[in-house]
């Protein structure tokens, strides 16, 4: 289980948005970059060194810290549209390699690169919006991307430090429940019966936890 690529955003026009621009056009960058937590959601900061995002309301912060997506889900995406998909291509910080993202629980640990190598922690799933939609160009795709329920996970940072692409990625804690990146993406969207499950999650975010929990009444 390795880091594949460290992507980092380039700004670009936002018109699916309305916005000045938007920060999902991440290209694969070379050496060690800096991983730090970056506060609360607002100011457009995020865990990446040379990144940032513009949607300042919707994204980034502590819980949206870094972005991850499976390069063999790129992959399995590349043969349905037919496409080269570069690494980066949804937007993501880490792409990996060897390791189900989706299938790691909702506070579970990475160690990426060896001590002292920064210490992320799986948060949430990420929710596709219009300027992914837009970005990507694919008919229907908000649709298609949460019927297919592989979202990959957004990570808060626990301990800072520097990763580069060919990092090794070990898990290092596992929660003692059962509510994956995938299960709280279907509750979130498609499957509301869920819901309930992911009150033992309680590494989601604060806001999420407060939703659900307006939600179940």
């Amino acid at each position: 289980m390795h880091v594949l690529s460290v992507n980092v955003g380039r700004p670009q026009p936002n018109p699916w948005k309305g916005l000045e621009a938007t920060g999902i056009d991440k290209q694969p960058v070379a050496g060690p970059v800096a991983v730090t937590a970056p506060g609360p959601k607002g100011t457009g900061a995020v865990g990446l060194a040379g990144d940032r995002v513009y949607d300042v309301k919707h994204h980034g912060g502590t819980h949206q810290a870094v972005y991850a997506f499976a390069r063999e889900d790129l992959d399995r995406w590349a043969d349905v549209f037919g496409r080269d998909l570069p690494s980066g291509s949804f937007g993501e910080n880490l792409t990996t390699a060897g390791y189900d993202v989706n299938e790691a629980l909702i506070g579970e640990r990475w160690r990426i690169g060896g001590p002292g190598g920064p210490l992320p922690e799986v948060s949430c799933p990420r929710i596709p919006c219009v300027t992914f939609a837009g970005w990507l160009g694919e008919r229907g795709w908000m649709k298609r991307f949460t019927q297919d329920a592989r979202p990959g996970p957004y990570l808060r940072v626990v301990e800072p430090g520097e990763l580069a692409a060919g990092d090794r990625l070990e898990v290092v804690r596992r929660p003692d429940h059962e509510v994956t990146v995938s299960v709280s993406f279907r509750a979130f969207t498609t499957e509301p019966e869920l819901l309930p499950r992911l009150l033992d999650a309680d590494a989601l975010p604060p806001e999420d936890l407060a939703a659900v929990r307006k939600r179940l009444g």
